[in-house]
């Protein structure tokens, strides 16, 4: 992945400069507490919807919960959800490729703190906010992790997207998943190469999973993340329509 951002910085793309469909509130929460220490996240909702929305847990990229995060979570948020963007960076963000690297790996290298987090960011929602149902994104470093909570919560979670995230391939891991899945990677991306993807994609089918996994020919890794300069816009277009198309139907028509 590392090799992937040679030379990139966070620098707000396209997907994160769009302003949200209808107007929001957003603030920062405090939503779990991880060894001890308070953990705060960003939390936006449309302005005048009724309440309780579904709901929709947003995983930073490797570059950590920054601005661009942030109003990616704004715009999902005008979609018609809740949105909790998590911090699994323990409030760190990186401006750099090599301190991103560092940060990721400190948390891949001890995860368990992290799935805490999560864990305790859906019962936030659903405890706090109602959420009749909740879903989960990320990008990056983060798309692992959406599937992650997926397996954290295999049962509880409603809906699992996945923007080229590690993928997991064992069906004994994967079998327990209940929630739709849908998934998007570039062709060309060499941290998650489409022999993966495929695989993942191969697993999911033989376990009768309902998963969609879209591989956009002629794009690399990041190409839809909210900061970096990996972004292609007709790529990341066409995975954003299908990405609220998933959720209107797996949380909005399940709600």
């Amino acid at each position: 992945m590392a090799q992937e951002h040679v030379g990139d910085t966070p620098v707000a793309s396209a997907a994160s400069q769009m302003e949200p469909a209808i107007p929001i509130t957003a603030m920062s929460v405090d939503y779990a507490t991880v060894d001890g220490q308070t953990v705060t996240g960003y939390l936006a909702q449309p302005e005048a919807m009724p309440q309780p929305l579904p709901a929709i847990i947003a995983i930073h990229e490797w570059w950590g919960l920054n601005e661009n995060i942030e109003a990616m979570a704004r715009r999902l948020a005008g979609e018609g959800y809740t949105v909790l963007a998590v911090d699994l960076y323990s409030g760190q963000t990186a401006e750099a490729p090599d301190q991103a690297r560092q940060l990721m790996q400190a948390v891949m290298q001890d995860p368990e703190p992290a799935q805490r987090n999560l864990e305790q960011a859906y019962t936030f929602l659903t405890e706090e906010y109602d959420a009749p149902t909740v879903g989960s994104i990320g990008w990056c470093f983060g798309g692992g992790w959406s599937l992650r909570t997926g397996l954290l919560l295999p049962q509880q979670l409603n809906a699992l997207a996945i923007y080229y995230g590690q993928l997991v391939t064992d069906k004994a891991e994967l079998e327990p998943l209940s929630m739709p899945i849908i998934g998007f990677f570039g062709e060309d991306d060499q941290a998650i190469p489409v022999s993966d993807v495929r695989a993942f994609e191969t697993a999911l089918n033989d376990l009768n999973k309902n998963a969609e996994i879209y591989i956009f020919p002629g794009v690399g890794h990041a190409f839809a993340n909210p900061s970096g300069q990996n972004y292609s816009p007709e790529a990341a277009a066409a995975a954003w329509i299908e990405t609220t198309d998933f959720f209107e139907e797996t949380l909005k028509g399940a709600a």
